[in-house]
């Protein structure tokens, strides 16, 4: 099987980047107490960051407290399908400058409740997988 046989090819940063900003819905996954918390968000990218808002609540204290976080985002088609996962950390915006420059982004809440808070992730690490879908292999062709 040759490399562009490959069912799964590792994309590059800069290909990570765009993908993530091509979504609007992705995972936000915390650790609170020890336990892990996932949570579905609407986010933007910004200057190589992702940006959320949220209310007060665990979402926000997890993400803010917990020092590390990782955020997921992944679509498909029928042919084929990608993720993208971010390694980093969360900060709570509470700078002034760092607030307008947030609110300049097209980033509105989905449901029907205040979220005055914006979250910022910033990246530490970003990997992205695509996957090209199709039949398993004969498993004797793959042992032989």
């Amino acid at each position: 099987m040759s490399a562009d046989d490959d069912p799964v090819t590792v994309l590059s940063e800069d290909e990570c980047w765009s993908l993530l900003s091509s979504m609007s819905l992705g995972r936000l996954v915390t650790i609170l107490g020890g336990q892990p918390e996932i949570f579905p968000v609407n986010f933007v990218t910004q200057r190589r960051t992702v940006l959320f808002r949220t209310a007060q609540g665990t979402k926000l204290f997890s993400a803010v407290m917990g020092g590390r976080v990782v955020f997921e985002v992944d679509d498909h088609t029928v042919a084929e399908g990608w993720s993208v996962i971010v390694k980093g950390t969360a900060h709570l915006l509470s700078a002034n400058a760092d607030i307008l420059e947030a609110e300049e982004a097209p980033l509105l809440p989905w449901t029907a409740t205040l979220k005055p808070h914006y979250v910022r992730v910033i990246a530490m690490e970003i990997t992205g997988r695509r996957f090209r879908f199709g039949p398993e292999p004969d498993r004797e062709s793959t042992f032989a």
